[in-house]
Formats: C-alpha cells, sequence, structure tokens
C-alpha cells in the first residue's frame, strides 16, 4: 500500500494569548512505496508523532491531503482506514488473557466483515505466531515481559491484516538489550508480511539499523529523505549531520581559504571546488587518522578509553564547538600515548563535511 502525503500541515491553537499558533507539522510532503519500512526520526517535539497521529485519523490536518494508495482518507474516521497502530505504553488490557486481547480489534467488526469465533481465534494464533508467543495465549499481561507485552500489541495490530502499520516509538519502554531483540523482530515481521510501515522514534540508531528509508524531522519540518547510510554519509545540512552518529560528529570552527580546508588554525586538506568562506567543519568520529609526528590536526589529550575493537582518544581543539574531540581508532593502529600530551591527526575527506555558516547547508567539495 503506498502512502502519499501532500501539503500536510497541522496547527495546535496557541493557549497564550496575542501568539501565533503552533505549527506541530508543516508542509509535510512525502511519499512511502508500498511494502516499505519507513524511519520518522527527530527530537522530541519535532513533530514526528503528530504527523503518525494524521496518518491513522486520530487528528484531523489543518491542510493538506493523505492518500492510501487511490484512495484519499483524510476525512476517514480511523476505524475505517485500515491501520494498525502499535503504542509506546503497549495499552494492552490487564483483566483479559493474551489471546482475549489480541481478538479484541476483531470483536468490534460487524456485517461482511465480522467473524465467527473460531475464525477469531485462527486469525489471533497466526497472528501470535507471526510475533512467537503461540505458546503465552492462556496469559495475562502481567505474567509477560516487557519485550512479550510489545509482542502481544504488535500481534493485536496484525491481527486486522491492516493495509498500513504504524509503530509509535514502540521500543522505549525496553531495556537495551530487549530492544535490539525485538527491533530485530519487528524488521522480521515486516518483511513477512510486506505490510506497509511507519516507525516513530528519537533514537537514530534503532532508526537506520531497520528502515528501508529514513524522515529526518525539525520543527514540524522534514530536513532530509533517504536511505540510511546515504544520509549519514551525505547530511544536507549540520542539523542532519549533527543528529545522525553515535559518538555524534565533531564540529569544528573553520575556514575555506586558497584552496585549504583550516580547522582553527590548522590545515587539514587541500580542497577544490568551494569559495574561501567561514565554515562549519565537521568530522565523524572514525574520520580521524592517528599520527605519531606528521597529522596536521594537533589536540591537546586528554584521555583513553578501551573498548576492545576501537580505541577512543579523547581531546580538545581550541576551534571545537564543545567541550571534547571524539575519535575512534582500530586497535590494531593505536600508538603509544602514554605521557603525551599532545595528539596529531590526519582526516579521511570521506568522513569530513564542510557546511557554510550562514545557512548550515552542506558546501560539496573534492579532497586534492
Amino acid at each position: 500500500m503506498k502512502i502519499e502525503l501532500k501539503h500536510l500541515t497541522k496547527r495546535f491553537p496557541n493557549r497564550s494569548k496575542n501568539q501565533p499558533d503552533v505549527i506541530a507539522v508543516n508542509d509535510f510532503n512525502l511519499e512511502i512505496p508500498s511494502g516499505k519500512l519507513i524511519g520518522l526520526l527527530g527530537p522530541s517535539g519535532c513533530g514526528k508523532s503528530t504527523a503518525l497521529n494524521l496518518l491513522c485519523g486520530l487528528l484531523k490536518p489543518t491542510e493538506g491531503q493523505i492518500l492510501f494508495g487511490e484512495d484519499d482518507v483524510t476525512k476517514l474516521p480511523a476505524e475505517k482506514r485500515g491501520v494498525g497502530f502499535v503504542f509506546q505504553s503497549y495499552a494492552l488490557y490487564p483483566h483479559l488473557t493474551v489471546q482475549q486481547n489480541i481478538t479484541f480489534p476483531l470483536e468490534n467488526l460487524k456485517g461482511k466483515d465480522k467473524l465467527t469465533r473460531e475464525q477469531m481465534q485462527k486469525r489471533a494464533y497466526e497472528a501470535a505466531k507471526l510475533v512467537q508467543i503461540e505458546g503465552l495465549m492462556d496469559r495475562k499481561p502481567s505474567e509477560l515481559s516487557g519485550g512479550q507485552q510489545q509482542r502481544v500489541a504488535i500481534a493485536r495490530a496484525l491481527v486486522k491484516m491492516p493495509r498500513v502499520l504504524l509503530l509509535d516509538e514502540p521500543l522505549s519502554n525496553l531495556d537495551a538489550r530487549l530492544r535490539l531483540q525485538t527491533r530485530e523482530e519487528i524488521r522480521r515481521i515486516q518483511k513477512e508480511t510486506k505490510i506497509t510501515t511507519v516507525f516513530v522514534t528519537h533514537d537514530q540508531e534503532e532508526a537506520m539499523s531497520i528502515s528501508d528509508l529514513i524522515v529526518v524531522m525539525k520543527d514540524g519540518v522534514i530536513q532530509q529523505i533517504g536511505k540510511p547510510q546515504e544520509v549519514y554519509d551525505r547530511p544536507l545540512n549540520l542539523f542532519v549531520a549533527k543528529f545522525l552518529g553515535t559518538p555524534p560528529i565533531n564540529v569544528f570552527s573553520g575556514r575555506i581559504c586558497a584552496g585549504k580546508l583550516f580547522i582553527g588554525e590548522d590545515a587539514v586538506l587541500d580542497i577544490d571546488g568551494a569559495e574561501d568562506q567561514e565554515v562549519w567543519v565537521g568530522v565523524r568520529p572514525e574520520g580521524f587518522v592517528l599520527k605519531e609526528q606528521s597529522g596536521p590536526l594537533h589536540c591537546t589529550l586528554s584521555g583513553v578509553e578501551v573498548m576492545g575493537r576501537d580505541i577512543s582518544v579523547v581531546a580538545s581543539h581550541p576551534a571545537m564547538q564543545g567541550t571534547t574531540v571524539r575519535s575512534i581508532i582500530s586497535a590494531e593502529n593505536m600508538v603509544e600515548l602514554e605521557d603525551e600530551t599532545t595528539v596529531r591527526f590526519a582526516v579521511k575527506p570521506s568522513k569530513v563535511h564542510v557546511f557554510s555558516k550562514k545557512t548550515e547547508l552542506r558546501i560539496p567539495f573534492e579532497a586534492k
């Protein structure tokens, strides 16, 4: 089921007098291909959950249009859109068994869609089997782990055989190990069912790991749409570059002058294709190459953190926008830093992004 959002806008009246309306979603244009999993990603308050509520019909748009395939569902009530919704809080009925929770959406079907008790039980079992909880059908939610409760919520959403599946931060209540396991399950289920799925999260690692496409939002506006690796490798602006990546990108004050890229007073790259100007220079943590003597970037060493496969070198630089420069170095390439106060780096051109200080848009360049 292809989804199209055309010029979708949602305004909320401001509670303060003589203040403009709050625009939660602003001129939102997005086409979601059929059968794909899309990650809506952004910080808290960016409008991603509002966009999801507009999709499912819990909110009415102020302006714009929502299409499911060829059907305009903009004014269609939520119960008639054929949408499965999984909430952050699971929202299971504590007095019902797993089977009763899963079959609950089927109880309200009427007319030609009405099912017999046997049909409902069969469909509930099929949904439970898909999420691998078919052996827990007689338990109550209080007898389940957090991950199992989340699977019940997903099964309940799938039992209706929805055209579209919407997931609103479904992993935020789980511990780290369960988050990893459950997100892998969500991806497996989505691939098996081929249901067009929209996954809302503020966790960029979650979104990048399971999404076919990610949509990065800020203040109700789409900043960038693309495949996760493409967005990571070629961010359109400084916000996207800073939002994606763990550890986050290192941002320095710099300049382009006479074909050279400077970080502070250090000339770190020879470049072509960019005019002389003041810039922000972003270097991914994996973009540093530790050099004993020849590195052009001079940093003051703060400490070394051993992480097994990798080493995190923590340092500082006068041009750094933030407290520390964090670089990730392969343990095999580590040089002896004991008793050192200064470290020197070269930088990998493919991991360096340059942004205009005026517009914060990325400036393309070629390294010589």
